[in-house]
């Protein structure tokens, strides 16, 4: 009944197409070029545009709105605390919408920025988490604090561990090589690396992903690990972290990394 498809935008950003294929009626989430977009209504006339769903205000997630809402005149949802281009529904933490029939559930992540917010399907078993939870990454702090982005992760970390994370960039690959640094010994990481090594050689994309693989091998929500610890210990000296101030360390080294 249901289809998601990443339509590639920019150099590395994905605009997600849902599509309930019984009544033909599609979605997509933060579309910051609209033409992806209106070249697949255009190969599927018979589809209509129904909602835009936005999770924060940066331009290559926004800057195809507008142009959609009026080629189409779809519905735009997105959040309260931001300024969204042709915004109807302003959202905020713990609301409710509707979008093909499915209730999706709003949760407030600030950090990459201060409004940012998470659309959350519970009975498909949907996570679209903007920038903020990427595949074995997170979202630079932009606006927010490493407290803010912490508890951020860790609230969709607490999500069941079969839902899919669809993120918004194809960052996996790069996210892995960090990860590697970050926890050398972790066998799920260096399986996990090897593997999307041989989809992007295939040209294909790395996502969807799920909590569960994200928690086993994103060092972002691993900042509670002795193995993660220790590695902070090394590169900054050893002290009492608390586990903010581990994250705010290891969110400071991968803005600093480079591969090698």
């Amino acid at each position: 009944m249901y289809r998601i498809d990443a339509l590639p935008a920019f150099s590395d950003n994905y605009i997600w197409l849902l599509q309930d294929t019984t009544t033909r009626r599609c979605a997509v989430v933060d579309p910051g070029d609209a033409q992806p977009v209106l070249d697949w209504l255009a190969a599927h006339p018979d589809w209509r545009l129904d909602d835009i769903l936005v999770t924060h205000h940066h331009p290559d997630h926004v800057g195809g709105v507008t142009r959609l809402k009026d080629a189409t005149g779809a519905r735009v949802s997105g959040p309260a605390r931001e300024n969204t281009p042709s915004r109807d529904v302003a959202l905020d933490d713990g609301a409710r919408i509707e979008v093909l029939g499915r209730d999706f559930v709003v949760h407030a992540v600030p950090g990459h920025t201060l409004g940012h917010i998470a659309y959350y399907q519970a009975e498909e078993g949907w996570l679209f988490s903007g920038d903020t939870l990427f595949a074995a990454g997170c979202g630079r702090l932009f606006e927010g604090t490493p407290q803010q982005m912490n508890m951020s992760l860790r609230r969709l970390a607490a999500l069941p561990d079969a839902t899919r994370v669809y993120c918004a960039h194809e960052y996996t690959l790069s996210n892995l090589h960090f990860a590697r640094a970050a926890e050398p010994g972790n066998t799920a990481v260096a399986q996990r690396f090897e593997e999307v090594s041989a989809w992007r050689a295939a040209g294909r994309i790395s996502l969807p992903s799920t909590i569960a693989l994200e928690k086993a091998t994103n060092p972002f929500l691993r900042c509670r690990e002795t193995s993660i610890k220790e590695k902070i210990d090394e590169r900054d000296g050893a002290r009492q972290r608390t586990e903010d101030e581990v994250f705010a360390a290891l969110r400071g080294w991968k803005d600093q990394f480079k591969v090698a």
